[in-house]
């Protein structure tokens, strides 16, 4: 019996995706360099949240198991790898691309767009974030000397060293540093998360959302490039979180390009960025996800500083940043729509003016610490006003909220 087109073109389309994701499973550099990373396994776990909301199927969940346990039977009995714990989350998200990708194969009509909506975003996620690496490898090479001084310089301006505060409080608290962590290493599962909730209800608004959540990343490495530091405890070394420099000294202390080893990703704070997008765009989700987007706000501030990965400036200017991005996202608005454009250039423009001051008139700050303070209330106060106001005029995000409140009156 001859198959017909469809049949023989989807046959081909389901040897070249199985083959795919056993390539990849039983690659020993991609286990090495991507199965077992803390990182990249919750990347990849994230499809596993997609098919769980998106499908609401028991038996999708049963074959994701099932996938999972045959891709760690091959690792670790067949191909002999070292067993790791993170393997797990991506043995399960191979697995769920698996699903996602035969049900879109399978279906069709506008069940096929939606798990292809689901499907095709997720790898360019998952793609993104395995690229990162190289990305900012790549900026460390083209700047060896760092701007940290002029961070810290900034930070010390406001008379409380905040990132030194949260170190401390993180030294004797590792309770909040264990919760802190999880949260702070967990971001690719809310992103996930906030993307199948939208999907499922908005398809456009879920598009915008996930092309602002991709874009962040190659801009943040751009303005890593502009501004490049690494963060406190790379600077201080086993001083942080204990003996920051006198308020005396940092006021009068040279301010110069320095040698240091780390990743220059420092300002804007891409964490804080990524989880201020997520709150933005769980509107209209139900109370638990909102919650969940809430929480990953404030574990990821208390993370970011207490690990003084980040300066307190680094978050403050995420908020320009994160509004700049969702505007340039917001694509149901055309961009000469007031909200729109105001939110893009306000963003862009303070985002810049603020590298631009860092780099050249750090001492300015030291003029009065009410001059630092009334900067960054007003950068963060003007950044979620403006937001409010660019939501307010999306037609997408408004269909959702209204459907939502219809859903829950419903109920």
């Amino acid at each position: 019996m001859r198959l017909s087109a469809k049949a023989t073109v989807g046959f081909i389309l389901y040897i070249l995706l199985s083959g795919t994701i056993l390539a990849l499973a039983l690659n020993r550099e991609f286990y090495a360099s991507t199965v077992t990373s803390d990182y990249l396994s919750l990347a990849l776990f994230s499809a596993a949240i997609v098919v769980g909301v998106v499908r609401r199927s028991w038996t999708d969940l049963l074959w994701v198991s099932l996938g999972a346990l045959v891709l760690c039977f091959l690792d670790y009995r067949v191909m002999g790898f070292k067993p790791a714990i993170m393997a797990g989350f991506s043995f399960a998200g191979l697995a769920a691309f698996g699903v996602l990708g035969a049900h879109a194969i399978r279906t069709r009509g506008d069940e096929q767009k939606l798990l292809l909506c689901a499907f095709v975003p997720l790898i360019l996620f998952v793609g993104s974030e395995w690229m990162a690496t190289s990305l900012l490898d790549i900026t460390a090479w083209l700047h060896a000397k760092t701007l940290d001084l002029f961070l810290y310089s900034f930070d010390s301006s406001l008379r409380v060293q905040i990132s030194f505060l949260a170190g401390q409080l993180f030294a004797r608290s590792p309770w909040l540093r264990y919760i802190s962590m999880i949260f702070y290493v967990t971001l690719p599962l809310p992103l996930a998360l906030i993307y199948a909730v939208q999907l499922r209800r908005d398809r456009s608004a879920a598009l915008a959302g996930m092309m602002a959540f991709l874009v962040t990343g190659p801009l943040g490495i751009l303005f890593y490039n502009t501004l490049p530091a690494c963060g406190p405890i790379h600077l201080f070394g086993l001083a942080f979180p204990w003996h920051p420099l006198p308020t005396a000294t940092a006021m009068h202390m040279r301010l110069m390009p320095v040698l240091l080893r780390g990743a220059r990703n420092a300002i804007p704070s891409l964490h804080m960025t990524w989880v201020l997008l997520i709150w933005w765009n769980s509107r209209g989700a139900a109370g638990w996800v909102r919650g969940i987007a809430g929480a990953f706000v404030w574990f990821t501030i208390a993370a970011t500083l207490g690990t003084g990965e980040h300066y307190f400036v680094d978050l403050v200017v995420a908020f320009p940043f994160s509004l700049m991005i969702q505007a340039l996202c917001s694509y149901s608005l055309p961009f000469r729509t007031g909200e729109r454009r105001t939110s893009f250039l306000f963003g862009i423009f303070v985002t810049l003016f603020w590298l631009a001051l860092l780099s050249f008139c750090t001492k300015l700050f030291w003029i009065s610490p009410l001059l630092p303070w009334t900067m960054i209330a007003a950068t963060v106060s003007s950044s979620v006003f403006l937001w409010h106001r660019l939501m307010k005029a999306n037609p997408q995000v408004t269909t959702t909220v209204m459907r939502a409140a219809a859903a829950a009156t419903a109920w």
